[in-house]
């Protein structure tokens, strides 16, 4: 059996693979849909879990007894209860789902005891973060990856394919985007309380969440793997969306309608890469608006237009320069993880659950590395340069906009790696 078929037979439950260890530190909102994401896999035994709140872990762990496993140990109390977690010796893997200040100091300490890491986005928020953690992973040669789960969303691979197969010619360019009001539930609550996320919105202009927007977009530009981000340059428009909100919904004598915000509504980069391509990412999380990626991808043949489901092939599509559905080209480049996904044996809420699917096909991968120390479906390399976004466009937009030269994670190794992502297509 290779390499894809053995990875195939692991996501549709077909076999009977090795039971692999895992911890869950935070169990919040996001952990515990990541604890039941991986409770949906074959062969996971949670054996731990954290988070500051005792009640919050307390409920993770019923939930874990409650589908069928034992009940893993609780680890709570105080901030430096995790360091616990690191330190059992019968686990193989953790998933970091806690407050953004805690992803790169947590998973540099992961990769310091040895277990396969997933961190929650982002991995870091500093420049500094991302050194420490790229030299950890180094030094210590333990596979980390972030969760970023549009990487793996099928309509994104099923595109992935389309490029490696060359339909839409040599790629040129990107758009992107983050567009999600946030303002209501994640950010602050409807009360009008602040949660942590909203901290940072007084505290830092950026863009504050590129993730999501350039998680497929490193592979279709091959990113790291023959090419490589140069230069960035953002600008910010001025913050007036959180005030407006809280006098429309609280009235004007709310502190927050008055309270003066560092961070703009919307931030626009450009990237220009070593080889000349060029990406626009937009971030847009304070606004009233429907949630939207806007993903665009353009090559010397046609491009793909996600909010259109729609594509553009020179000599291919039948009408000139007319756009055609996409759902065709979903169908007949699906890719082999999503083929997989959908064959019975997976399990009919894999496909209804997690962002669509995303989720568990992201948790399986991970799960299956770790089960078989191999490399991870997502890499550090790529981690970090989707979250180096955060520093870099804060660094441009204190510069009035200057391009700002972007750190190379891979240390010149993009000229000679090869594309890995996705490759079982």
């Amino acid at each position: 059996m290779d390499r894809r078929e053995f990875l195939i037979s692991t996501l549709s439950a077909s076999a009977e693979p090795p039971v692999v260890r895992l911890a869950v530190i935070g169990t919040g909102n996001r952990g515990t849909a990541l604890l039941r994401t991986a409770l949906r896999a074959p062969a996971v035994d949670v054996v731990a879990v954290c988070d500051l709140s005792e009640e919050a872990a307390s409920r993770a762990a019923a939930i874990a007894s409650d589908a069928g496993g034992r009940r893993p140990r609780v680890f709570s109390g105080s901030d430096s209860a995790w360091r616990g977690v690191l330190e059992l010796q019968q686990l193989d893997a953790v998933l970091i789902a806690t407050p953004w200040p805690w992803h790169a100091p947590m998973a540099v300490e992961a990769m310091r005891a040895g277990k396969y890491t997933g961190v929650e986005v982002p991995i870091a928020l500093t420049y500094e973060e991302c050194w420490r953690l790229l030299e950890t992973w180094e030094k210590t040669g333990t596979p980390c990856m972030m969760m970023e789960n549009w990487s793996f969303r099928r309509d994104n691979l099923a595109v992935l394919n389309m490029i490696r197969r060359g339909l839409f010619g040599r790629m040129v360019h990107c758009h992107c985007a983050h567009s999600h009001d946030c303002v209501d539930h994640w950010f602050f609550d409807r009360d009008g309380r602040m949660r942590w996320g909203g901290e940072f919105l007084a505290k830092r202009n950026a863009d504050q969440y590129p993730t999501h927007s350039l998680g497929p977009v490193l592979s279709w530009l091959d990113i790291n793997c023959g090419d490589a981000f140069d230069t960035l340059s953002s600008q910010s428009s001025a913050s007036l969306g959180i005030n407006e909100y809280f006098r429309r919904r609280f009235g004007p004598d709310h502190p927050f309608a008055r309270q003066q915000w560092k961070q703009g509504d919307i931030v626009t980069s450009l990237v220009r890469t070593k080889m000349g391509k060029t990406i626009v990412i937009n971030y847009d999380m304070q606004l009233p608006r429907p949630y939207d990626n806007r993903w665009m991808v353009q090559g010397t043949l046609g491009l793909y237009d996600e909010p259109r489901s729609a594509v553009y092939i020179a000599g291919r599509s039948p009408k000139y320069h007319q756009w055609e559905p996409f759902a065709p080209y979903q169908e007949e480049f699906e890719h082999a993880w999503w083929k997989a996904m959908r064959q019975p044996q997976a399990g009919a809420d894999s496909l209804a659950a997690g962002h669509g699917g995303a989720d568990d096909l992201e948790v399986r991968l991970f799960l299956d590395a770790a089960r078989r120390k191999s490399a991870l479906p997502l890499d550090l390399i790529d981690s970090l340069t989707m979250s180096a976004v955060i520093p870099a466009s804060e660094e441009s937009i204190a510069k009035r906009g200057a391009p700002v030269p972007f750190p190379d994670f891979s240390r010149g190794r993009w000229r000679t790696r090869r594309p890995y992502f996705g490759i079982a297509s």
